[in-house]
């Protein structure tokens, strides 16, 4: 196998809040093409680190390389280019409740794009139905959509200017084990045939039994491990043996490993089963 591609490099980052330090020496890669799914304690800074990667917050030491340019030494212009060339799934979706489902997802177009109403509306309705959702949606306000459409909404937005690489930050958090297999599903599917890469921040064990190429453990400022899941089981580190070997994880480590679809299906069957009293 050749070397892989390094499409973010983080060296040596620090991040703090007052005297708390959150990131404390981090060093992260994330490979072209891959799904790499992001784990910690709760208030470890998993969407802190997330969120410094995307300049929304400021580090204290450290650097951090996209497709190869150190952000630091970019000018606005150049920063915003290759921002153009990511996505974002925020964390409960953060869509504007003040626009319909089509607004929403024309915002980035709008922001970067120089395009007719005509063709917004095209890219709208195209991007709706690559998340599985029908085109009546698009009218509809967020206070009008379930939890699993806000979540593909909001996908749909992350994807509205074609980006490599996408950041999902918990975006299984909030649903039902049936949305969330699909959505882990539809994950899935888009990295593959899009050739996306993934940075998703998550606790859902499913998730990273399904759909993750790798595994990146945050403790203690660092990344106290990283590799396949299958290597990260074997670990005799405290906290990841307890996350992957808990009541919790033995469960999953039985189920998890099936297709995201398999998993839906049969959760609907107990579903239909139980609707039907038992039929």
């Amino acid at each position: 196998m050749g070397r892989r591609e390094v499409v973010i490099r983080v060296r040596g980052l620090k991040v703090g809040f007052g005297d708390r330090l959150v990131m404390d020496g981090l060093d992260l890669d994330l490979y072209r093409g891959e799904v790499l799914g992001f784990v910690g304690a709760s208030g470890a800074g998993k969407s802190v680190l997330t969120r410094t990667i995307l300049g929304l917050l400021h580090k204290r030491a450290g650097t951090i390389e996209v497709f190869g340019y150190d952000i630091d030494k970019l000018h606005p212009q150049e920063k915003l280019l290759i921002g153009e060339r990511w996505g974002v799934l925020f964390q409960e979706g953060a869509l504007f409740s003040s626009l319909t489902v089509r607004q929403n997802i024309q915002t980035p177009m709008r922001e970067h794009l120089n395009l007719s109403k005509s063709m917004l509306d095209g890219l709208a309705a195209q991007k709706l139905a690559l998340v599985g959702l029908p085109q009546d949606a698009a009218d509809k306000y967020p206070s009008e959509l379930s939890g699993g459409m806000t979540k593909r909404v909001s996908l749909a937005r992350a994807l509205a200017l074609d980006p490599e690489i996408v950041f999902l930050d918990e975006p299984t958090s909030g649903l039902d084990p049936i949305s969330a297999g699909d959505f882990d599903d539809l994950i899935g599917t888009l990295q593959k045939t899009l050739g996306l890469t993934v940075f998703m921040v998550t606790h859902d064990l499913d998730s990273l039994y399904a759909i993750c190429d790798r595994v990146a453990v945050l403790g203690h400022g660092k990344v106290s491990a990283v590799g396949p899941i299958d290597e990260l089981l074997l670990s005799e580190d405290p906290w990841i043996k307890s996350y992957f070997h808990g009541k919790r994880g033995v469960v999953r480590a039985g189920t998890a490993a099936k297709r995201p679809a398999e998993r839906a299906g049969e959760g609907r069957a107990q579903f239909d089963r139980v609707q039907g009293g038992g039929r």
